[in-house]
């Protein structure tokens, strides 16, 4: 159905404010009208009870109940000259005109006036029903009359005698006010009622404003239906993406925890809890500080994963929301990027093999063209027994499994670039072959990198970093075993051999920039090294935390199930 041309619906705050206006306006009127009409219910029974006492005193009056006894006895009723001249209009008339009130009647015991306001009307019957009173009850009336309508009350008159009702009724008195004076004090009345309505009014308006300021605030100024809206696009976007989501509202709280960031952090839905005392790194808290560049990406280990993290300010209509902080997993492409420098690594030590062999066949080549066979074939035995290709790696020979002598000769090719001397150790003992050779490539390469940058960055003058690798067979396949030693300057003094493994320790650049916190991935690898070791059920440890001067740190490694036993 289409909307007709020209008519805007209204808002959802704006049918709220209408709403509460009408309920407020109904409420106060349903309370004046109530008021209202209990003060006039309070009022007529005041006249009643009024009404009721002048009845009784003139009833009581001696003069009265003798004149009433007196025209009870006559044969037929006095005229009406006779009545309007006699002792009873003139008590009637003085209580009548003392009092303000509509009328006082005095009755025979038939009910024949004998006393009225108006004397055309003496010795007539009474207009409302006298029976009650003339059976010795006391009644109040709302009737309407001869006079109009009126609040009163209707007391016997008895014979005089000892006591007051102790003779028999010989009349009955009326007497009541006139519900126009009732009115006339209601609107007396009324003024306090209309202010008190209208207060409540303008009360009840201004509350309704308010609500609408706070909802149209609380609400972003969206619509029912818009909100309904986000709500099913936020379930359909944070929880169908693979990248974490963390919201934090402006004043602290986690408002969003999807199941993403659950999984990436390895915690459970946190949303409600305050931010800082969150069981999360404490860089993923350092993006959302007030001094934090915004949109920075950093590199942190959580749990098993390698994680980039990055913080954005979230605003709506220049309304500051707080914060959004993203997730994504690097754990894959870090172990794609350690495996990939192992392979550049090696690459670029047999591009230096390729020419140090190619020089040989040149030696060769010039032995025999100047005739010098016995030479080149002294030449051939002793490349045939110590081999074509030399890395610059002390000791290699101790290594017998192919994949161990590519990788640490390659990363040997590197350490002699830097000046940097890799050696094995003498304890060096490896019988298997390596099964897991990318868990293998991150944690050794991890190792040896932080120990030729140690090495570098250290005073001593002869720059060294030895290595010692030792496998024992298990249940579970053989554990590799990894000892790492350098000639730096150990680690900083009075640290803690636990700082090292923090998130953003790093040894790039010399001590002076230990604990700092660099991008491209430095600071992570000896943290992600303990990770990988542990989650295979072995350890990445501080075994001696170095001097200065040198000997520096020694890290040992265990790797279980890393190898296997060698197939001859």
């Amino acid at each position: 159905m289409t909307r007709p041309a020209g008519r805007l619906p209204l808002r959802f705050s704006t049918q709220t404010l209408l709403l509460q206006l009408g309920v407020v306006l109904l409420v106060v009127l349903l309370s004046g009208a109530v008021h209202a009409w209990l003060t006039f219910e309070r009022l007529g029974r005041e006249a009643e009870n009024q009404a009721l006492t002048l009845a009784r005193t003139v009833a009581s009056d001696p003069t009265v109940r003798a004149n009433v006894q007196a025209i009870s006895r006559q044969p037929g009723t006095p005229p009406p000259a006779e009545l309007k001249a006699g002792p009873l209009m003139a008590v009637a008339e003085g209580a009548r005109a003392s009092t303000g009130a509509l009328f006082v009647v005095i009755t025979d015991e038939t009910g024949l006036r004998l006393a009225h306001p108006d004397a055309d009307r003496l010795g007539e019957r009474v207009s409302t029903d006298p029976s009650e009173a003339l059976a010795g009850r006391e009644v109040t009336t709302r009737n309407t009359g001869t006079l109009g309508p009126s609040a009163g009350a209707k007391v016997p008159v008895f014979a005089p005698g000892p006591g007051s009702g102790s003779g028999s009724v010989v009349g009955e008195v009326s007497v009541g006010y006139s519900t126009e004076s009732i009115g006339q004090s209601l609107a007396r009345d009324i003024v306090p009622i209309v202010l008190t309505a209208a207060g409540s009014l303008a009360a009840g308006v201004l509350a309704s404003f308010l609500l609408r300021r706070r909802l149209q605030r609380l609400t972003l100024g969206l619509e029912p239906e818009e909100i309904g809206a986000l709500v099913h696009d936020q379930v359909a976007v944070l929880e169908g993406v693979d990248e974490g989501v963390v919201g934090i509202s402006a004043d602290g709280r986690i408002s969003v925890f999807n199941a993403a960031a659950q999984r990436l952090l390895g915690q459970p839905d946190l949303s409600g809890q305050l931010w800082q005392d969150a069981p999360v790194p404490a860089r993923l808290k350092a993006l959302t500080l007030p001094d934090a560049r915004e949109g920075e990406a950093v590199e942190l280990v959580a749990g098993e994963q390698v994680l980039v993290a990055s913080a954005r300010k979230a605003l709506h209509r220049r309304e500051d929301l707080g914060w959004v902080v993203m997730l994504r997993d690097r754990t894959e492409l870090q172990h794609l990027t350690r495996q990939l420098d192992a392979v550049g690594t090696m690459s670029t030590a047999l591009r230096a093999q390729r020419h140090e062999f190619a020089n040989q066949l040149h030696t060769i080549a010039g032995f025999m063209s100047i005739g010098q066979h016995q030479q080149a074939r002294d030449y051939l035995e002793r490349l045939a027994a110590t081999g074509p290709l030399k890395f610059p790696v002390d000791q290699a020979e101790l290594l017998q499994d192919p994949y161990l002598q590519a990788f640490i000769g390659a990363k040997g090719v590197e350490a002699d670039e830097r000046g940097v001397s890799l050696r094995i150790g003498p304890e060096t003992l490896v019988r298997g072959q390596v099964s897991e050779p990318q868990d293998v490539t991150t944690v050794l390469g991890n190792l040896i990198d932080n120990a030729v940058n140690a090495a570098v960055a250290g005073t001593a003058a002869d720059r060294w970093v030895e290595l010692e690798l030792l496998d024992a067979e298990g249940d579970g396949g053989g554990t590799l075993h990894v000892v790492v030693a350098d000639s730096g300057d150990g680690l900083p003094d009075g640290g803690d051999p636990e700082a090292v493994f923090a998130e953003g320790f790093t040894t790039a650049g010399g001590s002076a920039l230990q604990g700092q916190v660099r991008a491209g991935g430095q600071g992570l690898g000896l943290a992600l090294a303990r990770q990988l070791a542990r989650r295979r059920g072995g350890d990445v440890t501080v075994l001696e935390p170095g001097n200065r001067g040198g000997p520096g740190a020694v890290f040992m490694a265990t790797l279980p199930g890393t190898t296997t036993a060698r197939k001859d």
